[in-house]
């Protein structure tokens, strides 16, 4: 006890440790555990694996929230090792740390209205694999996509978008144009998935990524999330 009769503050923090531990035990919520942190994934495979495992603990609801504690956040202040990069669409209702049930340190995220790319948004998506030996991108596209919505409205009528949201229209403008020729019963989510497919081509083609795809050593996934499910469905370049 201190001189004011309360209990000190380690006993304090202590017992509430153990009451938290012990109500996880019997009531079924999280766990407080001092392990280690699983090893990153080093291979597409792996990296490719963990991620969808994630997002079947989206779907299911029964999630682990790995890597969001304070532990984590020291653990990766002075460096990280993120196993994956993921180019998904700014829609709020699209965070890829959510819906593949990561945490710190364990996904490079880059969003852009449809997936648009250019060359910050390519180099972007360059640095993990390059610098760091990230062995999987995917390309995240998703169910009623906005930018897609306006970007295909706006070139079907023949009319540009205000401001710079043009040039996420001339970013589509190649998935636009597969959809011009098949455009299906849903001509915007035809050219949601076709985008996807362009993007993730193209990464795949890349002069810095194509070798390192070549040799076995990177991933380039093309994915499309489903809003209503939370499901993401494989579209190319699952690694074997």
């Amino acid at each position: 006890m201190d001189p004011a009769g309360r209990p000190a503050r380690r006993a304090v923090l202590t017992g509430g440790l153990a009451a938290v531990v012990l109500s996880g035990c019997s009531s079924g919520t999280p766990k407080l555990t001092t392990a280690a942190p699983p090893e990153p994934p080093s291979t597409p495979q792996a990296a490719y694996h963990r991620l969808m495992a994630g997002n079947e603990r989206w779907v299911s609801g029964e999630l682990e929230h790995p890597d969001r504690d304070p532990q984590r956040r020291e653990l990766v202040a002075q460096a990280q090792n993120p196993y994956g990069v993921v180019l998904s669409c700014i829609d709020s209702r699209v965070a890829p740390e959510l819906i593949f049930d990561t945490g710190l340190g364990d996904l490079y995220v880059l969003r852009t209205g449809g997936q648009a790319v250019g060359p910050v948004v390519t180099g972007s998506v360059e640095y993990g694999p390059m610098t760091g030996g990230t062995p999987l991108v995917m390309v995240l596209g998703h169910q009623r996509c906005g930018a897609v919505e306006a970007a295909y409205k706006a070139m079907k009528e023949g009319r540009a978008l205000p401001g710079n949201l043009q040039a996420i229209a001339k970013a589509l403008q190649p998935a636009y144009e597969e959809t011009a020729k098949n455009p299906g019963k849903d001509p915007v989510d035809t050219m949601t998935r076709n985008q996807i497919t362009v993007t993730a081509d193209g990464l795949r083609a890349n002069a810095d990524l194509g070798p390192l795809v070549k040799k076995g050593s990177l991933a380039v996934v093309g994915a499309y999330y489903s809003l209503d499910t939370g499901r993401v469905e494989v579209l190319s370049g699952a690694p074997s």
